[in-house]
């Protein structure tokens, strides 16, 4: 076997994996989207949302272990030696990978501030730069190029988004007057969870891109965040209903079904940024919008708009105008640019 057969062998496994990384995670979003929704609309007692994301986190680090553990052939104490090695004896690549976690953190508390100071329609409209802040650090951090078409098509992305999400939340009821509201605040909250979005998603790319170490390994990694985070949002914000209904309340097999589906998502996320781009991802995760909201017609007796149809064409126009470029020369880093 040639070289040269062996590259273009690689190269069309790396395509397949890339390709399909990125269908997954649009059905996996389309999906959730809309298992989420029926969860919290259907009759019966309503389970609490922090435990199923902890469970769900708890779900991805079980999963993990176990790939790791295949990756090691199946040899238990192989396996042990792996997880030492690189957790234990390698603290500050631990504490590396542990970033994204605390920028994740303050980000969530932004969008907290800033959903709190704006109304929906400018939250969301304002939110969906990230999109274009992630194509920035990709720029900056990464030394891509993306040809002014790309960009064009990054923009057009914002725009029908906004579009589908206004049409999507049109019907929702306004915030109390009585709550006392800085636009100002909400702004700067908002376009620094933007600018954090961006940041996280690119350094954790450069992560998983600049160095050997397994996906599988750097989620086990992020858990060792994630979990205590996890638990301790689960007991501020529902520590009551959770001493008195039990941790459990509300949970059956369709609960125990989207736990799995979104562990999953995180799964099919670190794949997606390992063999595409961050860039790609918010694609994905855009069309998986549109999709959701296709199957909530039918669903959930959402009413279709020309503004829907609007952004839903945008979007579509977007991914075209992105990848079909007889032109497209987006450079990427070749020998040491990545690794951090």
């Amino acid at each position: 076997m040639t070289v040269d057969h062996t590259v273009t062998m690689n190269a069309r496994k790396l395509r397949f994996l890339k390709v399909t990384s990125l269908v997954v995670l649009t059905l996996q979003n389309s999906i959730l989207g809309l298992s989420m929704r029926y969860a919290r609309t259907r009759p019966g007692e309503l389970f609490l949302s922090s435990t199923a994301v902890l469970m769900s986190e708890l779900t991805k680090l079980v999963l993990c272990l176990v790939f790791v553990f295949f990756e090691e052939e199946k040899n238990y104490e192989r396996w042990l030696n792996k997880l030492h090695s690189i957790i234990i004896k390698q603290p500050m690549d631990t504490l590396k990978v542990c970033i994204p976690s605390f920028v994740y953190i303050l980000q969530n508390n932004l969008l907290y501030v800033s959903a709190s100071h704006l109304d929906a329609a400018t939250y969301q409209v304002t939110y969906q730069l990230k999109i274009l802040t992630t194509a920035v650090f990709a720029v900056v951090m990464l030394k891509r190029t993306l040809p002014l078409q790309q960009w064009v098509a990054l923009i057009v992305l914002v725009l029908g988004i906004v579009l589908v999400q206004l049409a999507s939340s049109s019907d929702s009821t306004s915030r109390s007057s009585d709550l006392e509201q800085n636009r100002l605040k909400g702004f700067a909250a908002a376009l620094t969870a933007c600018m954090l979005s961006g940041f996280a998603g690119i350094y954790f790319e450069m992560i998983l891109k600049g160095s050997n170490i397994s996906i599988w390994m750097r989620n086990v990694q992020l858990s060792l965040l994630s979990l205590p985070i996890g638990m301790i949002t689960c007991f501020v914000s529902d520590y009551e209903k959770i001493l008195s209904h039990g941790f459990f309340v509300g949970y059956d097999l369709f609960v125990i079904y989207l736990i799995y589906l979104q562990a999953i998502g995180g799964l099919v996320v670190a794949v997606v940024v390992k063999y595409a781009d961050n860039i790609l991802k918010g694609f994905a995760t855009s069309l998986a919008i549109v999709l959701s909201s296709v199957g909530s017609i039918y669903l959930f007796d959402f009413s279709l708009s020309y503004q829907f149809i609007l952004g839903s064409v945008l979007v579509m126009v977007s991914i075209l105008l992105y990848n079909v470029s007889p032109s497209k020369k987006v450079q990427r880093p070749t020998s040491d640019v990545g690794k951090v």
